[in-house]
């Protein structure tokens, strides 16, 4: 609301302008520039389209001080050459209470975003100042550039960079290596060229080629283990069909008494050595005790 009353005073007061009703000036204001402490930048308070001038300063803030203390309280500008104020604004509290608001609106001539630097609030001799509030009203001119819009005055038609076209640039067939080349040698590049052209045919058949084998083995292989799935499955339906048959033409019988029982009994459990074989070890013994006398003698 106060940057609003605070235009609509500033806009009545400003001086008429005579433009195109789509390029007139507009009007604007800043927000608090007092918001962070007193002193601040510029650059970051005003807005950046070309063409503005500041028009007006409204300041407010609440002095805190003694009624017997000096002090002066100065809100200003410094240039942006840093040798003097573009703006400044000074009241006298010496021999006044405090606590006392104070609001001044101040309508200046349209001063150039680029003359001004940064801005402050400055407290000379005893107190302080609280609740400050600095707000900066401005104009815009677009026609501040005239080629902003044909409707600008001082606006020149733009006319067309065509580049200079350097003639030793261009195409030159009596240069080129290729038209001064003997017909043997034309012709000699055109059969390379067309070797190459058809090497390049015969890898991309080639590769197409391997692509189809590819698939045509996956499929088969996929078709294989179909097939032997299902052969499998066949061989276990026979194998049990033939169990089944099998198991059909053994007869279920029983044994009668369930149990036999031995009936041998051995009334020795040692049995004699038989004579005959003794005789037979003793005169196998004998006859190859011979054999080996016989060797020394």
């Amino acid at each position: 609301m106060l940057n609003k009353l605070l235009l609509g005073a500033l806009v009545a007061f400003l001086p008429s302008y005579c433009y195109s009703d789509n390029i007139a000036p507009y009007y604007g204001t800043t927000g608090n520039a007092a918001q962070s402490g007193l002193s601040w930048s510029m650059k970051d308070v005003l807005p950046a389209p070309p063409g503005l001038d500041i028009n007006g300063v409204f300041y407010r803030y609440t002095p805190n001080k003694n009624t017997a203390d000096d002090m002066k309280v100065h809100v200003q500008n410094k240039h942006a050459n840093g040798n003097s104020y573009v703006f400044r604004d000074t009241e006298d509290w010496s021999g006044h209470q405090g606590g006392i608001e104070v609001r001044k609106l101040i309508g200046i001539g349209d001063i150039p975003k680029a003359a001004w630097g940064d801005g402050s609030i400055e407290v000379e001799g005893t107190g302080t100042v609280e609740d400050a509030t600095v707000i900066y009203s401005y104009k815009v001119d677009p026609c501040y550039d005239p080629q902003f819009s044909p409707s600008c005055p001082g606006y020149k038609t733009p006319i067309p960079d065509i580049p200079t076209v350097n003639l030793d640039d261009l195409y030159d067939a009596t240069k080129d290596e290729f038209v001064n080349l003997s017909d043997e040698e034309k012709l000699s590049i055109e059969e390379n060229e067309e070797r190459l052209a058809e090497e390049e045919e015969k890898e991309k058949e080639e590769a197409e080629e391997k692509k189809r084998k590819y698939r045509l083995e996956k499929l088969m292989s996929i078709s294989d283990a179909a097939a032997l799935f299902a052969e499998n499955q066949m061989i276990e339906q026979m194998n049990s069909i033939m169990q089944d048959q099998l198991n059909n033409t053994y007869l279920a019988a029983t044994i009668p008494g369930g149990q036999y029982k031995e009936t041998i009994i051995l009334v020795d459990k040692k049995l004699p050595d038989s004579k005959a074989g003794l005789r037979n070890g003793l005169a196998q013994q004998i006859l190859h005790e011979k054999m080996i006398s016989q060797q020394y003698k």
